[in-house]
């Protein structure tokens, strides 16, 4: 029996710890790509200039008429307009998706994180990334403020981007933890609270 208990200890402690590990994962994969989508453009763009650059040469010295070079050109910058506004997009369609924006409402709604998020819910808090999980009554509802501490059982919830949040870096000794409907910065050692940000989803 105490195998089984011990078996289901080590398989909870893993489960609370892969899952964020993951979601923080695919979150830097999601940066990489943009980093990489937007390091093409600038070489895209590189090309651009390098083509018009020989296309001028290639007109200065007589080797192509004045309506080719005209043609050449026109494409050119049809090539370029559109591959910048599909990169323009991605870009918008990239910020939108990290960024909470406290005057939207629905900002969470198409984040994986936020994927089995049904809104608030009698006796329980929301973490992302986390799911649903039970409250001791007294704390369901409860309005967090600097300098109080928050119970052992709840700082495992941690923000898993601060980022999105539009949050500085938690300091060292500090995280940043899922509390209802806030998100506070507790010392990792006391749980004492050293900032709430309100209202968060």
């Amino acid at each position: 029996m105490k195998r089984l208990t011990k078996a289901a200890i080590v398989a909870l402690a893993l489960g609370t710890t892969a899952v964020p590990l993951m979601a923080e994962a695919q979150d830097r994969r999601d940066r990489r790509e943009y980093r990489q989508e937007r390091r093409e453009f600038d070489r895209e763009r590189r090309d651009f200039r390098q083509d018009r650059r020989e296309n001028r040469r290639d007109f200065r010295q007589g080797e192509i008429s004045r309506g080719e070079f005209r043609a050449e050109r026109r494409d050119n910058r049809r090539d370029f307009r559109d591959d910048r506004r599909e990169f323009r997009g991605e870009r918008r369609e990239f910020r939108n998706e990290q960024r909470w924006d406290r005057n939207n409402r629905d900002w969470w709604r198409g984040r994986a994180d936020f994927r089995d998020y049904r809104g608030a819910r009698n006796g329980y808090w929301y973490a992302p990334s986390y799911g649903y999980y039970r409250v001791q009554p007294r704390y369901y509802g409860h309005r967090w403020s600097r300098g109080q501490y928050l119970p052992s059982s709840y700082r495992s919830y941690y923000v898993r981007d601060p980022y999105v949040y539009g949050l500085r870096p938690a300091p060292r000794g500090y995280r940043y933890v899922h509390a209802g409907n806030d998100i506070v910065l507790i010392a990792l050692a006391s749980g004492l609270i050293a900032s709430v940000l309100s209202g968060a989803y």
